[in-house]
């Protein structure tokens, strides 16, 4: 991804880090994800992909970077720098939080749970060095620090409670439990709301001391528990209909698109940078794309690349960012597509020579936004 001159994050793009390779990768069957230095899967993608939605599996992400921030002041000054509310956040309680440019553009998307007097602050590939300078450049005189504590934590994805033994062994006792899709104080669905398929699978993520990696996923795998490689996490994600900044943002990517209303915006929240656009956008006018859920024609037995054209009626309408063959939907992807593309109309997407038939499904209504004049209370698209 890349950002604007003016934007506050680093230039740094996902995986754009110097290399490197986690110890899982000696586990056996490991396949190693292209440039990522994490296990793409362990043999058996399909299998790992109904494992970890069954919640006994475990993920290796770490290649996902952490940023801590310490002392008192810490939750109301990120507080007044992003869009959820976190000044009074409960000790363990998991939230997400979006940091914006000036036209309300996400800039970094983080995962946050605050304990034991550190709010640690959990992102994607090559995005928390870029965080943590700019949080350490706004710091003025508040009693805050900042740290990219990368290089000391590692992250497993889980789709459950841990075992005992293997949480024993973590010892960190950090961990954020995915609050996707439900719709805490302050936030507003542009899609579903009791029927969304986020409800279906649990998402964890834990942090583990990086020396104890290895440790740790002996530990699970004694428990009974299988590794799973980035395939079986993206199954559970995309089925999820979860946005990652790594694959369906880009430079003009705004909360609304991308339903992050939903669950990371707090919509009766203090001022902070972007606020403007969220409002505006929110209440006056629609967002120019909408993500969207594909069914794809099986038929190939492969999937289209991110970056795959989607068509209607022999014209362009949007890009395909996530793709994956589904333990049991077979092969799904999401797409951003406009905003003013017919929901029933069936579409197609195009990857060089092949072209799969695509059925979408809607995550982001088309007439979503736009709720100055609504009758109050009504929050089903």
């Amino acid at each position: 991804m890349t950002h604007n001159n003016d934007s506050t994050a680093a230039s740094t793009q996902v995986g754009a880090a110097s290399p490197y390779r986690s110890p899982l990768l000696d586990l056996d069957g490991a396949v190693e994800a292209a440039g990522a230095g994490v296990a793409d899967h362990y043999g058996a993608p399909l299998r790992e992909g109904r494992a970890l939605a069954d919640g006994r599996a475990f993920v290796d992400l770490s290649h996902f970077g952490v940023v801590t921030v310490t002392g008192p002041d810490r939750l109301s000054w990120l507080h007044s720098l992003s869009s959820q509310a976190l000044t009074g956040l409960p000790e363990g309680t998991s939230t997400r939080t979006l940091f914006l440019d000036l036209q309300g553009r996400i800039e970094f998307d983080a995962r946050v749970v605050d304990q034991g007097g550190t709010a640690y602050l959990i992102l994607e590939p090559g995005l928390a060095a870029g965080l943590a300078a700019w949080l350490d450049s706004m710091r003025f005189m508040l009693r805050v620090e900042v740290a990219d504590v990368s290089e000391r934590w590692a992250v497993l994805a889980t789709g459950g409670e841990w075992p005992a033994d293997a949480a024993a062994a973590a010892s960190s006792g950090i961990e954020w439990v995915d609050p996707w899709p439900d719709i805490p104080a302050g936030g507003y669905p542009y899609g579903p709301v009791e029927d969304h398929p986020g409800f279906e699978t649990e998402r964890r993520l834990v942090l583990v001391p990086r020396e104890s990696l290895t440790i740790v996923a002996q530990a699970l795998q004694e428990a009974g528990w299988r590794p799973a490689g980035l395939d079986a996490y993206e199954q559970v994600r995309i089925a999820a209909w979860q946005p990652s900044q790594a694959h369906e943002m880009d430079n003009k990517s705004i909360p609304h698109e991308l339903d992050l209303l939903r669950s990371a915006v707090h919509l009766n929240k203090g001022c902070y940078k972007g606020q403007e656009t969220v409002a505006r956008v929110h209440n006056l006018g629609h967002p120019p794309r909408r993500l969207v859920f594909l069914d794809l024609d099986g038929m190939e037995h492969t999937v289209p690349a991110a970056g795959s054209a989607v068509m209607a009626d022999g014209r362009k309408v949007g890009t395909v960012t996530s793709s994956v063959l589904h333990h049991d939907a077979g092969p799904i992807a999401l797409a951003v597509i406009r905003r003013a593309v017919d929901p029933g109309l069936e579409l197609s997407v195009v990857d060089g020579e092949t072209s799969y038939t695509a059925a979408q499904t809607v995550i982001v209504a088309p007439e979503a936004g736009s709720v100055v004049g609504r009758p109050q209370g009504i929050k089903r698209l």
